[in-house]
């Protein structure tokens, strides 16, 4: 199968109205010039973008459906966000809602390099949640937020990421920063392993910077001790997170943050759906943990809107290996157990400025995470 499919929300008036937008929404994210001018032949038959299915859904909502052919795509991921979502963003009433990939895709875009089974073999832990404290705030010196780090990861910490806020400010330079909370890491590790523990944490060192550095940064980061990188795509482009997943010199885990990114779901006739943004392509373009809101949380999103995150990370037919949804924003203690109940053990929880009420003492609060994962 030549084609790959995408299927978009449409807004329209009538059943002629929503054929009529979705032969725009495939002419404008392909050849983006008048129908009648399309030459026949090759670009006609295989570069134009193809409507499959248009179908009622109610409420002056259709479901398009179109088919897009790899020559559109080439073997850049920018250009295929270009054909999904690219003039069509600029359309009113157009919303992507779902990819489906075909063999082609899945080749040129195979997504994370470590995925879900690879995350449990880089930190041992071969059951049950991940445990994932957020290092913060800004304005902390860097010897402060190593410290948060040692004391996180000896407690049992399975990964220890940065607070994504965390870039290269003069409280904590980058490279300053990530020297010394590497160091904290690998020397909790040690201490963890002397008393025989078989799991060990992983540093993910959040990646600032401008974005003709975010190669050098993190590299820098993995010569510095990091085990893992936090990116955020939203900013950064999803292009700068699939070249580093596919550098096989580079072979370090991504954790995605979704900075940036809310204008592209919250909207109900714009963007993309939750599960196609946060699920789909961030495992396409090489993201091994998504990191989203949760339910519940400051930012509103729903139940089933991260149920959809999770499922698109762990389909089988996605792109690439299942990767680890990572919801987090405002969590708590206390809402571990049901979290853990909705989401499985396939899951990185994050809690982050509600671990800092315990100060010093932040290490009791990584045991209760997991006790809390594991009573569930």
């Amino acid at each position: 199968m030549d084609r790959f499919t995408v299927t978009y929300r449409i807004v329209a008036e009538d059943d002629a109205d929503a054929m009529a937008r979705a032969e725009a929404i495939a002419l404008e994210d392909t050849v983006e010039i008048p129908r009648d001018v399309v030459p026949t032949g090759y670009v006609e038959d295989t570069v134009l973008g193809r409507v499959e299915a248009v179908t009622a859904c109610g409420n002056g909502v259709w479901v398009g459906r179109i088919g897009y052919h790899m020559d559109a795509v080439g073997r850049e991921l920018p250009q295929l966000l270009n054909v999904i979502l690219g003039n069509a963003s600029i359309l009113r009433g157009v919303k992507a809602i779902d990819l489906k990939a075909n063999g082609a895709l899945a080749e040129r875009f195979p997504g994370a390099r470590f995925g879900a089974t690879g995350l449990r073999e880089l930190t041992g832990r071969k059951s049950g949640g991940y445990v994932c404290p957020v290092i913060k705030p800004q304005g902390s010196s860097s010897e402060t937020l190593a410290r948060l780090c040692y004391l996180t990861a000896v407690a049992g910490a399975d990964i220890v990421k940065e607070d994504h806020g965390l870039s290269n400010q003069d409280a904590a330079p980058f490279k300053e920063r990530v020297k010394a909370c590497a160091a904290a890491v690998q020397q909790a590790n040690r201490e963890r392993a002397d008393q025989g523990d078989t799991s060990r944490a992983l540093y993910f060192a959040s990646i600032g910077g401008h974005g003709d550095q975010v190669r050098d940064l993190a590299y820098y980061a993995k010569d510095a001790g990091a085990t893992g990188i936090l990116l955020i795509p939203g900013l950064f482009g999803f292009d700068a997170m699939n070249r580093l997943a596919q550098d096989a010199d580079f072979g370090l885990p991504i954790m995605a943050h979704p900075s940036h990114l809310g204008p592209y779901v919250l909207s109900p006739d714009h963007g993309y759906s939750h599960g196609m943004l946060f699920g789909q392509l961030m495992r396409m373009a090489g993201a091994d943990i998504s990191v989203f809101p949760n339910y519940g949380g400051r930012f509103g999103f729903s139940k089933d809107e991260c149920s959809s995150i999770v499922d698109a990370c762990r389909a089988e037919n996605g792109a690439g290996p299942a990767i680890l949804p990572s919801p987090g924003g405002g969590m708590s203690l206390d809402r571990l157990g049901d979290m853990m109940s909705h989401y499985g053990e396939d899951c990185v929880y994050l809690l982050g400025g509600s671990l800092l009420r315990y100060g010093d003492d932040i290490g009791d609060a990584i045991r209760e995470m997991r006790t809390a994962l594991s009573a569930t």
